[in-house]
């Protein structure tokens, strides 16, 4: 059990979730930017799964698609801002359960890949139900979930370990 309050454990898990599911996001970004190409060409004909999140939040919140140019930034937005807000949740569950980081995150990892890829995903209709997709697009999403949830764990407890020390004396 830590020697800090809670709003103090809450804080420090706050922060250091944040800055590892951001850093964790760039991570499986340039992961996924060399793991593509060896997988088998898909075709191109569909769009991130990301994009289209994009775009439907887009057409809800101000009445039309995302532009095609500016697809791949508002893509890339959403991959940020759902790590960033994993990474957050990530880290004040730590504080209190440090069980969640079993695995060094890789149960972490495991289970946003199962949730949000093979669960989430096809619910709403982003993308293939994993019996309807290829074996290599299910390998490739869960190698990149395990390394977001690696390195969010590697850098959680790195900047947990710092914010520690100024947190207990208030400084």
């Amino acid at each position: 059990m830590s020697d800090l309050s809670t709003p103090a454990r809450i804080a420090r898990g706050a922060v250091a979730g944040l800055i590892a599911g951001a850093v964790a996001s760039f991570a499986m970004d340039r992961f996924q930017a060399a793991a593509s190409s060896l997988l088998p060409p898909d075709g191109g004909e569909d769009e991130p799964a990301t994009e289209k999140a994009a775009d439907a939040i887009a057409t809800a919140t101000i009445g039309h698609e995302v532009p095609e140019a500016a697809k791949p930034l508002a893509g890339q937005s959403i991959h940020y801002a759902l790590g960033i807000g994993l990474g957050l949740a990530y880290g004040i569950a730590a504080e209190f359960r440090p069980a969640v980081t079993a695995g060094y995150g890789t149960g972490f990892g495991l289970g946003t890949a199962t949730l949000l890829d093979e669960t989430a995903v096809p619910a709403v209709g982003l993308g293939d139900a994993p019996w309807k997709a290829p074996l290599s697009t299910t390998l490739y999403a869960y190698a990149s979930h395990l390394v977001f949830g690696g390195t969010t764990e590697i850098v959680r407890r790195q900047v947990a370990g710092t914010l520690t020390p100024s947190l207990e004396t208030g400084s």
